[in-house]
């Protein structure tokens, strides 16, 4: 462990960079913080803090040291090993014969910098599903077996944020590099910097650093206490599971489609997402073009099957998008599809509340469409 200031983060950045590391990190674009390139301390977010709650996301900037003073934005680190869109390969007519090409896999390793632990957490359900499996992703795998990953511990959880529900924040325990805890407090604007891997710790020996203190871990813990207690949601995850897949004919599944658009929004910002559909294009030259994009369960086609969608309403689509995230999940990948980092909620354009759904149901447990079965199977 140790302790850097401002100039210990700028050379923290541009270690990496010499290191060969494409980096990336939060910046401010559009009225949001998303990841971007980063080539110092200038480039990051600093004195912004955001106000996130159900249907709302704003920006405002004042004149303090923070770097890291947010929660989360619109663009999640999934983005940058999952791409919306990939190329997988191109084929080309050429008199009888056909050749295909791959797209080259990507030459620089990419450096994560202030990812927060619940994106972190995200990354590691994203790793079960694409890399930790029978038939690995090879386009995953290649971007993110080479990440060097920088986590920020949340001291400014949002209106909207649940992580200390589901395990996964503001405190970062592993599957990092290097963790920062950004202080700002008497002894002046700085960062704890723990060390939690081997090339983490050659990378730590490079910056200007002086040993940490106890005055510098009980600021952590009094930074982290108040996050804690500044957390503004809450989901009950006990028995959550159960509870969702006995409850599939409950009416609150049809109150809940009255009021969602079935855009896909809530899907979109999800850091842990991974549908994606597989398309074939061809121009006017004959070149074949197969792409992989992002899809939602949101999307009526997605569950389409030979005569329809198998998911033709609102209310059996938002069933299936929450049920999965909640519960059959864990069947699936041993893990929570939720992270808890309220981006759903911010982000859908009605405002709708995954903990206040789930909560809701809770306090109904039981409940049923007239002339219906609880635990029917979903159509």
């Amino acid at each position: 462990m140790a302790v850097i200031d401002a100039g210990g983060l700028d050379a923290l950045i541009t270690t990496l960079a010499d290191l060969g590391y494409e980096t990336k990190g939060p910046v401010v674009r559009n009225g949001a913080i998303v990841p971007g390139p980063v080539a110092g301390v200038a480039d990051l977010p600093a004195g912004y803090h955001d106000e996130q709650a159900p249907g709302r996301y704003r920006l405002a900037q004042t004149d303090d040291r923070s770097l890291f003073g947010w929660a989360v934005g619109p663009g999640s680190w999934k983005a940058e090993v999952f791409p919306p869109s990939q190329d997988l390969w191109r084929a080309t007519v050429d008199g009888d014969g056909v050749t295909f090409t791959q797209p080259e896999p990507p030459s620089t390793p990419l450096a994560i910098i202030g990812a927060r632990p619940c994106e972190l957490a995200a990354l590691k359900v994203l790793d079960r599903v694409l890399m930790e499996c029978d038939t690995p992703d090879p386009r995953y795998v290649a971007r993110r077996s080479g990440a060097f990953t920088v986590v920020a511990e949340c001291g400014s959880p949002a209106g909207t944020c649940f992580c200390t529900s589901m395990g996964t924040g503001p405190s970062a325990d592993d599957g990092y590099d290097l963790a920062l805890s950004e202080l700002d407090d008497e002894d002046g604007h700085r960062f704890l910097v723990r060390v939690g891997s081997e090339r983490g710790a050659e990378v730590l020996d490079r910056l200007p650093s002086v040993a940490a203190t106890d005055t510098d871990f009980d600021s952590r813990k009094a930074m982290l206490s108040s996050a804690e207690q500044a957390m503004g949601r809450k989901l009950e995850t006990e028995g959550l599971p159960a509870l969702l897949l006995r409850n599939l004919e409950h009416p609150r599944w049809t109150q809940v489609a009255n009021r969602c658009l079935s855009c896909g929004n809530c899907t979109l910002v999800c850091p842990t997402c991974f549908c994606s559909d597989v398309r074939d294009t061809t121009d006017l030259n004959g070149e074949i073009l197969r792409q992989r994009k992002w899809a939602s369960c949101f999307d009526r086609d997605h569950s389409y099957l030979h005569g329809g969608s198998v998911r033709g309403s609102t209310s059996s689509r938002y069933r299936q998008w929450l049920t999965h995230k909640l519960a059959t999940w864990w069947d699936q990948f041993d893990t929570s599809g939720c992270i808890g980092c309220g981006r759903c909620i911010a982000w859908c354009p009605v405002g709708i509340d995954l903990t206040e759904e789930a909560a809701a149901i809770r306090a109904t447990d039981g409940a049923a469409r007239l002339g219906t079965t609880i635990g029917r199977r979903p159509q």
